[in-house]
């Protein structure tokens, strides 16, 4: 509505110049009461212009900025709930981008470059109306320049598109390569790789260089020719239809209103050619963030299945194959049960699929074959909210967020007090290291925790996990960054963290599972061996050389 007002402001100029023109100064009337009434009525056209161009700016913005936030919490909420395979086919980086940049560009194509179409292509069709009305024989002379103004914006669409899908490419290839490194920034410094990184950043940037520029040069080009294509319309008018107004037969005001309105005409066509620029990166951007949005295949309904708010903790696997890509199998027919209560413990080669088992527990990926139990339920029939809730995790290489120390354990969870918090602190011994921060619990925690030691990061992690009081506590080589005199006070407090709950414990040190309920050994997906620590020192094998192997890097 209010860019059809506005055009009609633009449109109405040209006509009440003509009105004053044919109907007052060449008729020789010079009645200046009816000039100041024309002078009125336009400078009445031209404040009410600038007052509507105010409001829809206004509305514009306000509505491109709901749209931009609808989008960006949309995508965040979708990404949350992507699968591990998700983030396993695409880069960080990439998908940094889609949530920033790419939603940026398309809150402008429905904020400015959508209604800046639909205005200019209406002020084009008000702007052939006027003529029609003014002259239609002058009127049909002056659609031969339509082709032409037609035939440039076409070409210049297809040139667009194609420069727009490639600087997309490379921004986002960019941004990986920059999120990547400064993610892995003590590898290169520590390496002393900072030129040769340097080295790749700079081709890249300038890939992402020369693709700009041949998009300056297009949008440059684009602009003057069809200025240039209006101008010579304008020229072709006037010598054309001169003797006309000598004659008498095409008054000196209609030829005057004409070479206004093909300005008017080419003008927005011009503007809506340079608009295929940002329509053509704006839907692109709407590609690339609806591949997400709509992407069904890698998403995690956490709602939907069965709630389950108390289990026993009996697990079993029952001859699971699992591939994450096709069938080249990282589980080869694995099959085990764990009762409640009981401790079991993993160990196996580097790759021989001790992580992935954890990962299957908890459904970050589906299995190909076979089933996984808890308490004698497929664990596809559970809600994956709660299924999670069930199962702590505590991994090597521990993420903590920016915040304090509290919110790290807490994770934002209101129905963990402060007492759940400093008993479960205590649990496992992190009081002591806490109670010397400065701040103690509300000590900040910078990014991924940063200025915390590795086994300080990872006290923080058990104190998180049995904070949750999972019924399920699972160990991904938890102890490996923690020293032995901490791993000894540790071990009594995963004692007393296991007590009444099933845990399963992956580890390269024999001696955290040494006293565990069975012991699984695999090798290339499979389990080769079973039982307790001393049952398999006795069998001798596989078991037996890891343990020999241990105990020479011991005496070493």
């Amino acid at each position: 509505l209010l860019a059809i007002l506005s055009n009609i402001t633009v449109t109405l100029k040209p006509y009440i110049l003509e009105r004053v023109i044919d109907n007052n100064l060449m008729t020789g009337l010079n009645d200046y009461n009816s000039l100041m009434i024309w002078a009125g009525l336009y400078l009445g056209v031209i404040l009410f212009g600038v007052a509507i161009s105010y409001i829809q700016s206004i509305a514009l913005a306000s509505l491109g900025q709901r749209i931009m936030h609808k989008l960006r919490t949309t995508l965040f909420s979708k990404i949350q709930n992507m699968s591990m395979r998700f983030f396993d086919k695409n880069a960080s980086g990439s998908i940094l981008t889609r949530v920033s940049s790419d939603v940026e560009s398309l809150s402008e194509l429905f904020s400015d470059v959508i209604i800046n179409f639909v205005s200019e292509f209406l002020l084009v069709i008000n702007v052939i109306s006027m003529m029609f009305i003014l002259d239609a024989k002058l009127a049909v002379a002056c659609m031969i320049i339509i082709p032409v103004v037609i035939a440039i914006a076409l070409i210049y669409r297809y040139l667009a598109r194609k420069i727009f899908i490639k600087i997309k490419a490379q921004l986002s290839r960019m941004n990986g390569f920059l999120a990547e490194n400064i993610i892995g920034m003590r590898i290169v410094q520590m390496f002393g790789s900072q030129s040769k990184k340097y080295e790749q950043y700079d081709e890249l940037a300038k890939g992402y260089y020369k693709l700009s520029m041949m998009d300056m040069i297009l949008r440059s080009l684009s602009n003057p020719l069809l200025g240039l294509v209006g101008d010579i319309a304008v020229g072709v008018l006037i010598i054309v239809y001169a003797k006309d107004v000598f004659t008498g037969v095409l008054l000196v005001g209609v030829l005057h209103a004409f070479t206004t309105y093909i300005k008017q005409f080419i003008n927005p066509i011009s503007r809506i050619a340079e608009q295929f620029t940002n329509i053509q990166s704006s839907l692109i951007s709407a590609e690339r963030i609806f591949d997400i949005i709509d992407n069904t295949a890698d998403t995690e309904d956490i709602e939907v299945g069965e709630k389950v708010d108390k289990v026993r903790g009996e697990i079993e696997f029952k001859h699971v194959w699992f591939a994450y890509d096709e069938e080249n199998w990282v589980l080869k027919d694995v099959s085990f049960k764990v009762l409640p209560g009981q401790t079991m413990a993993i160990v196996g080669d580097t790759g021989s699929g001790k992580t992935t088992v954890i990962s299957l527990l908890a459904r970050f990926y589906k299995i190909q074959k076979g089933e996984i139990l808890i308490d004698g339920k497929n664990i596809e029939s559970f809600n994956l909210s709660s299924l999670r809730r069930l199962v702590a995790v505590v991994m090597q290489d521990v993420f903590l967020f920016s915040g304090d120390v509290g919110y790290n354990i807490r994770l934002n969870d209101e129905n963990i007090s402060d007492e759940d918090i400093d008993r479960a602190v205590k649990t496992v011994h992190a009081d002591d290291f806490i109670q010397s921060l400065p701040c103690g619990i509300q000590s900040p925690v910078s990014e991924r925790g940063c200025t915390f030691s590795a086994g300080q990061r990872q006290l923080i992690a058990f104190a998180r996990a049995v904070a949750f009081e999972p019924r399920i506590l699972v160990l991904d080589e938890a102890t490996a960054n923690i020293d032995s005199a901490t791993e000894a006070a540790l071990q009594d407090a995963l004692t007393a963290a296991s007590n009444q709950r099933t845990s399963i414990v992956v580890a390269h040190r024999i001696s955290t599972i040494m006293s565990s309920d069975m012991i699984l050994v695999m090798r290339h997906g499979e389990i080769i061996q079973r039982g307790t620590h001393s049952r398999l020192i006795a069998e001798g094998g596989h078991y037996a050389d890891l343990c020999r192997a241990a105990g020479n890097r011991n005496g070493q």
